[in-house]
């Protein structure tokens, strides 16, 4: 059986050190386990997969910082994040934007999307990956959604900070739409150095 590769060690180590930072004393515990029982069902997933289906590190990377994301806003609650806090009162802005910075970055989590479908379905052509990766991080992306608005309808006021809305009645299309420009973006930058990566590891597509 293969061994976990340092890099990847190091990478969940960090996100074991601050996981254990953000259960210390978080703002709402019961927002806390909202937001951060996502991330770790995700990273069960990838521990138990590791030597059967490893992804490059460059995933695995981009998926430790949206992990981190929800480990920090589910410490503070995406509202009330310090350092976005700051940014609002500089900027005179009417909301802290630390969640819609989120959801742009959940946009890059079509970097493991496209890894696995190269991979598994044998499809090459470039449209096709992009538009199918497009697809499911749109498809997750309101999928998160309807859980939020859900959660809240069944714990009522408890899950106000978890549905994060600070009052705007697009919340959920704007969550949406950034991270399909999140993904857009990811695509633009990262598909070549993501392709060389996967031709060094010797991930070669079925």
């Amino acid at each position: 059986m293969p061994r976990f590769k340092i890099i990847d060690m190091i990478l969940l180590a960090t996100i074991a050190a601050v996981f254990i930072w953000s259960a210390i004393q978080p703002r709402d515990y019961f927002t806390w386990v909202l937001e951060v029982s996502p991330a770790v069902v995700l990273l069960i997933v990838l521990i138990l997969t590791y030597h059967r289906f490893s992804l490059t590190t460059l995933s695995y990377t981009v998926l430790t910082v949206l992990v981190l994301l929800m480990f920090i806003g589910g410490h503070y609650t995406y509202d009330d994040v310090p350092l976005f806090e700051s940014i609002q009162k500089a900027g005179h802005f009417k909301r802290n934007d630390y969640d819609r910075f989120g959801h742009f970055i959940k946009g890059f989590a079509i970097l493991p999307i496209r890894e696995m479908i190269l991979r598994l379905t044998g499809i090459t052509s470039k449209f096709w990956t992009s538009t199918i990766s497009l697809s499911f991080v749109m498809s997750i992306a309101a999928l998160y959604e309807i859980l939020e608005w859900l959660t809240a309808k069944i714990a009522g006021t408890p899950a106000k900070d978890f549905l994060g809305t600070q009052g705007d009645i697009w919340d959920s299309q704007w969550d949406m739409s950034l991270a399909f420009m999140g993904s857009i973006l990811c695509l633009i930058l990262f598909t070549r150095l993501h392709d060389r990566k996967m031709a060094d590891s010797g991930l070669k597509p079925k």
